[in-house]
């Protein structure tokens, strides 16, 4: 099989310290699962992933869920409910959005059981700028994992790599409508940007995210080599990184917060009497996500109370 993630390329290596970071805390993501020990060292759920951690041996650990032994799987699925979906599944619940949004089916592709056709033609929109409001139009994956549903780099079942003309997920096909209508280099990337800004994803454990944003990132390798035939420059990778990292970003889903915060006091009244015992370690702080087009940094828990 071959490696699907590796910390040492290109240009993951280029802005590994900028994945890590946690824009809510300013600090770096926590690993949030207790399966990783290193040099003899039990790793604990509320550390940090930090590069030094990365560059000593553990960037051989934190590899996709398919990569795992079949016992560590089973124990992150009993602890975290941790199931991970097939493509062929992905593509379905993606297929029902599209034709939800379009008012057709079997836009992007035909399905045949557990496999599907890609559609050769380009995508058709009813009006001429129906393919910008799509791209624009948001999309959030829950719990996202390695982010299934919004790139397909892989089967994250079976480890199978994607070409990307077959690719099925909500970035993958926001890229494909980009690449179909956009006449120069500078058009494709102001488009893109726009496309990795409208999709969002949260994840509990921290090396599930880590993975989900490199797979964004090199995402948007295959597509620039694609389709401008080269490979992006630092600046492009640091700007695309700036918006993975607002984007995806480590959730408590239950709580809205940072995993692992004990609750704020409740305020108490006249008549309450706080007899609970003090906990100690960091209080519950509400995730911050960006919206990039009023330009500015909001709550997770405001966004759903809309």
């Amino acid at each position: 099989m071959d490696k699907l993630i590796d910390f040492n390329s290109y240009p993951v290596s280029k802005v590994l310290s900028l994945l890590l970071k946690d824009k809510t805390t300013g600090e770096n993501i926590i690993f949030a699962t207790n399966s990783y020990s290193l040099n003899g060292t039990q790793l604990k759920e509320s550390d940090q992933i930090t590069r030094t951690l990365l560059k000593n041996g553990l960037s051989e650990l934190i590899q996709p869920r398919v990569s795992k032994s079949a016992q560590e799987q089973d124990e992150r699925t009993k602890k975290r409910g941790e199931v991970f979906t097939p493509s062929w599944v992905c593509n379905k619940m993606n297929n029902h959005c599209d034709e939800e949004w379009f008012g057709r089916k079997n836009v992007f592709n035909t399905e045949s059981g557990q496999d599907w056709i890609p559609t050769a033609e380009k995508i058709r929109f009813e009006n001429q700028n129906d393919w910008q409001k799509y791209v624009d139009s948001k999309r959030l994956e829950i719990t996202c994992g390695e982010a299934p549903y919004i790139v397909s780099r892989y089967d994250t079942t079976t480890g199978e790599l994607i070409p990307t003309g077959r690719r099925i997920g909500i970035l993958d096909r926001k890229l494909r409508v980009v690449s179909e209508n956009t006449q120069s280099g500078d058009e494709w990337l102001k488009w893109t940007y726009r496309a990795y800004q409208s999709v969002y994803g949260y994840e509990f454990q921290g090396d599930n995210l880590l993975i989900a944003r490199i797979n964004l990132l090199n995402t948007f390798v295959d597509y620039m080599q694609e389709h401008l035939n080269r490979i992006p420059t630092e600046t492009e990778v640091k700007e695309v990184t700036k918006v993975i990292v607002w984007n995806l970003w480590q959730m408590d889903g239950i709580t809205g917060t940072i995993p692992f915060m004990k609750p704020k006091p409740m305020q108490l009244d006249l008549f309450d009497f706080d007899l609970g015992a003090k906990d100690s370690g960091p209080e519950q702080i509400d995730c911050k996500i960006f919206d990039w087009t009023a330009k500015k940094s909001l709550t997770y828990k405001n966004i759903k109370r809309g």
